[in-house]
């Protein structure tokens, strides 16, 4: 039977953008601010994100951030799934299932581990089963003396065109105390990534690695061998966090020179996921709360998207 000469044009078209996404990766890097379950983890300092706590963070509030995630997700995707989502501020793995399971159609999984975070939250990394193999993974502890932060989460994968791909999820430590009193400990925590950056370049001088997260500060290249996509965007103006009324690119990229040249770092800026900054002008990202008000939007942060063609 002779198919349609329309039907084979649409078939044509969609095997034709199969194989192009098979030779391209889409990597997304998100803080998804204060994505805690409903039930109290004695291990977790979790008592404001509780049905009595001061958010009165109930079972629904929980399922409609996890439906914001996964819309941010979908809409970033398109018909392909994104082969890796970077994530901070995430609780604990039951976060990650019930987010899986809402993006059950893209085949995730996920790598987290648990960290002495003061308030709890980790970062953690989903990944397309059928578009990336997991080879080894690690968390690189970042030393602060008597202060405790996230963990750097270190993953290598081989995806589906045979390539290595070194990965590391982080949540740089904050700036609260001041910036130059806590400078610091975010150069503590770059001198963990730069190590694990020096003995991956060692064995081999030409691999992709790939670093994500929110840097807790303005993009720069001040990490050895790998150059800082979001420069441009922050020159430019343009951020994915909002303070009294100034724009940061604290959400960041950096890609070994290997991929520099074939990679394309955007900032995921569409009108729903923002609103009216009714007081410094403009507009801003639209929260899960402000304050303790429930608000019922995303997150505090813009995500960063990654993508390149192998």
């Amino acid at each position: 039977m002779r198919l349609p000469r329309l039907i084979l044009i649409i078939i044509f078209t969609i095997e034709c953008g199969f194989l192009f996404a098979q030779d391209s990766l889409t990597i997304i890097s998100y803080n998804v601010e204060n994505l805690f379950d409903y039930e109290h983890d004695t291990l977790k300092n979790d008592s404001s994100f509780l049905p009595e706590g001061m958010h009165h963070w109930t079972y629904y509030r929980y399922q409609t951030k996890l439906d914001r995630i996964a819309q941010v997700i979908v809409n970033i995707s398109g018909w392909e799934s994104a082969a890796l989502v970077g994530l901070c501020e995430v609780e604990n793995a039951r976060c990650l299932r019930d987010l899986c399971y809402m993006l059950k159609r893209f085949h995730y999984k996920y790598i987290h581990y648990e960290s002495a975070d003061e308030r709890g939250i980790d970062v953690a990394l989903l990944y397309d089963s059928t578009k990336v193999k997991v080879l080894n993974s690690k968390p690189l502890h970042v030393p602060l003396k008597d202060d405790l932060t996230r963990d750097i989460l270190y993953v290598k994968a081989l995806l589906t065109t045979s390539d290595t791909l070194h990965t590391m999820v982080c949540h740089l430590p904050s700036k609260l105390g001041g910036t130059t009193a806590t400078d610091w400990k975010r150069q503590t925590a770059k001198q963990v990534i730069q190590q694990q950056v020096d003995s991956i370049l060692q064995l081999q001088p030409d691999a992709k690695i790939i670093v994500m997260g929110d840097m807790n500060s303005e993009p720069d290249n001040d990490l050895q061998h790998l150059d800082n996509l979001m420069i441009s965007n922050n020159r430019a103006g343009n951020g994915t966090h909002k303070y009294q009324g100034i724009w940061s690119c604290l959400d960041q990229f950096y890609v070994s020179h290997s991929l520099k040249d074939i990679a394309k770092a955007t900032i995921f800026a569409p009108n729903w996921l923002l609103e009216e900054d009714t007081k410094y002008l403009d507009y801003q990202p639209k929260r899960t709360y402000v304050g303790f008000r429930y608000h019922d939007g995303y997150s505090d942060h813009l995500p960063v998207v990654l993508r390149f063609s192998l």
